[in-house]
């Protein structure tokens, strides 16, 4: 078991990845590849949420049996995937103008909707997760369970929203 405090990590980590995230949506693009060249990367994003959504459920599924290591090593391989996604999120986000949903009026509303509770709670989740996470590694059991009861269901949402949203607006992305 590693003991260490985590804590002082997450905030600073959280504002960094945050931070990085609406710079990437707001800045100027920088990219040095023409946007038809990472036209794949929404694809991609979506497939990786996808990804850490079913790691989740088979977290939860392996601890509800109490099988620990089995447990950690997808809770490990969700953040690997969230990790990739964050990569491919920047990428695309710092070179490419955003993608605005071109679909009827009534179902943009639900777009939006869907599509703002996934940005709030996905910035929500970027210091809970790595929270919750540190508290497990430090063996910390009892704020570990505490912690993952409002996280593991807000994660669950964010990567499947993820790719709901996708779902929403891939007709609309240029090829």
């Amino acid at each position: 078991m590693i003991r260490k405090n985590y804590g002082s990590l997450v905030w600073p980590l959280a504002v960094v990845i945050n931070g990085l995230i609406v710079l990437s949506v707001c800045s100027p693009k920088i990219s040095l590849l023409p946007e038809r060249y990472l036209s794949f990367l929404p694809r991609l994003n979506a497939i990786l949420n996808g990804l850490t959504f079913l790691s989740l459920l088979a977290a939860r599924s392996a601890i509800k049996r109490k099988n620990i290591m089995r447990h950690r090593s997808f809770v490990f391989l969700a953040f690997g995937f969230t990790f990739l996604f964050l990569l491919s999120y920047l990428t695309y986000h710092f070179s490419a103008a955003s993608t605005r949903f071109g679909g009827p009026a009534l179902l943009r509303y639900v777009y939006l909707l869907i599509l703002s509770s996934h940005i709030v709670l996905a910035a929500i989740i970027v210091p809970l997760a790595m929270y919750t996470m540190g508290l497990g590694l430090a063996g910390n059991t009892v704020k570990h369970r505490k912690a993952a009861y409002w996280t593991m269901p807000v994660w669950l949402y964010v990567s499947l929203t993820g790719v709901i949203v996708y779902l929403f607006i891939a007709p609309y992305y240029k090829s």
